[in-house]
Formats: C-alpha cells, sequence, structure tokens
C-alpha cells in the first residue's frame, strides 16, 4: 500500500490512463483480426437433445446467422454442473436478449444427459438455452471433452495444455450464411474470461482476484456461498 496526496495520486493515474488507451486500441485491434479469421465448413451433422426434443446445430441458431456456444463442463457421470461453469452461467442470462437484438443466438452445450442439465438449470434459476450433447461427437470434435488416454496429452487449448480431465470449458463461435454452418472461432481456459462479469469487476479493486495462486478455488455455486 502506497499513500500519496492527491496531486501525486493524480498524476499516476494519468499514466496509467496512457497505457489503459493503449491496450483498448489493441483489444480493438485484436477484435478486428479474431472477426476477419477465416471459416471453416461444418460438415458433420450434430443432434443434441434439449428442452424441446432433438434438435441439430442449425436449431440452435433459432433463426438468426451467428451463433456462440459456451461448453459447459458437465459430463455424463457428474451429479452437478462445474462450479466454475457455474460462475460464468451466472452471466449468461441477462445478456442473451442483448444478443438477440444484434442477430446473435446462444446456447450452452455439455455431454450430461438433457435431464440432469434440466434439474440443475432450475435450481440456479437460469433459463438460457442448454442442450446435451451425449449422443453426439460434437464435444470431442470442438476440443473440450478427452478419451481417458487423451487427458494427458497436450491437445487442450489448441494443443498448449494438457486436459487433466473428461471435460474442459471453451467457447465456439458459428455462423450461418446461404445454408451452410461456418466455424469461425474458438477460445479456451483463459480465453473465456472476458465473459465473467464478477472478474471483470475483480480486476479494477485493490485486491483483484486474490485467488493466492490457487484460481477459482474460493468459488461457490451462487447457492453455496
Amino acid at each position: 500500500m502506497n499513500v500519496v496526496g492527491h496531486e501525486e495520486w493524480l498524476r499516476a493515474r494519468k499514466e496509467l490512463l496512457d497505457r489503459e488507451k493503449e491496450f483498448t486500441r489493441a483489444r480493438d485491434d485484436l477484435t478486428r483480426e479474431r472477426q476477419a479469421l477465416p471459416w471453416e465448413a461444418v460438415e458433420k451433422k450434430y443432434l443434441f437433445q434439449g428442452p424441446r426434443g432433438e434438435e441439430t446445430l442449425v436449431d440452435l441458431f433459432d433463426g438468426r446467422s451467428q451463433l456462440v456456444i459456451y461448453h459447459f463442463m458437465f459430463g455424463p457421470e457428474d451429479e452437478l454442473g462445474c462450479k466454475s461453469c457455474s460462475f460464468w452461467a451466472d452471466n449468461f442470462n441477462p445478456n442473451v436478449v442483448h444478443l438477440k437484438a444484434r442477430d446473435v443466438s446462444f446456447a450452452a452445450v455439455s455431454r450430461a444427459p438433457f435431464e440432469k442439465l434440466a434439474e440443475y438449470r432450475d435450481r440456479m434459476g437460469w433459463d438460457f438455452h442448454w442442450v446435451s450433447s451425449a449422443e453426439a461427437d460434437f464435444n470431442f470434435d470442438y476440443g473440450v471433452s478427452f478419451t481417458p488416454e487423451r487427458q494427458a496429452e497436450t491437445v487442450y487449448n489448441f494443443g498448449s495444455l494438457a486436459p487433466g480431465g473428461p471435460e474442459r470449458e471453451g467457447v465456439s463461435v458459428f455462423a450461418r450464411e446461404n445454408g451452410s454452418i461456418f466455424h469461425t472461432y474458438s477460445t479456451y481456459a483463459r480465453g473465456i474470461d472476458l465473459l465473467n462479469t464478477a472478474y471483470n469487476y475483480l480486476d479494477l479493486v485493490p485486491k483483484g482476484r486474490d485467488e493466492g495462486g490457487r484460481s477459482q478455488s474460493w468459488v461457490r455455486r451462487h447457492d453455496e456461498y
């Protein structure tokens, strides 16, 4: 802690403001590069189970041209959804209406049976669209589910990390054009930080995330604090 007078504080804050502006401009540049990435065609037909019964990837677009999918860690044998993914999911409901206004649909996908997803969603008070990929290769194809023999290999996050378990988190983006579906972007691990509003607030306060090297060890489901 370094306590100073107002003028010295203001001088230090303005210096940081210059750095913040540089960061903002750099992030805008990176965003434009992300949006300019090439697309890849989605050739495989995926079937999901959801509140409307059997749903295809096209159905998840719900008539819009863009789709964001959150890969929620909830495996077939799990009784509850991942507490960290639940931390992220607390941010989804308020944003869905705004995404829809910009031609973007949102869905979460997990490998647990839909009945488990629906029960957990009700407990947590969420109503975003959530479907099961239990009968599809979707999670494996998009790099968030792993067979036992691959869990110790560096196959997660584009080959930069070992998953360390059967399920990991991530976000994938798809677009629909001229009747075809395209995969435009995926990100994993720290790449999903910006989707967590609470972390963005914590990054503003003096203690920050205050995790002491044990990322998210403090996190609980919102009805367990």
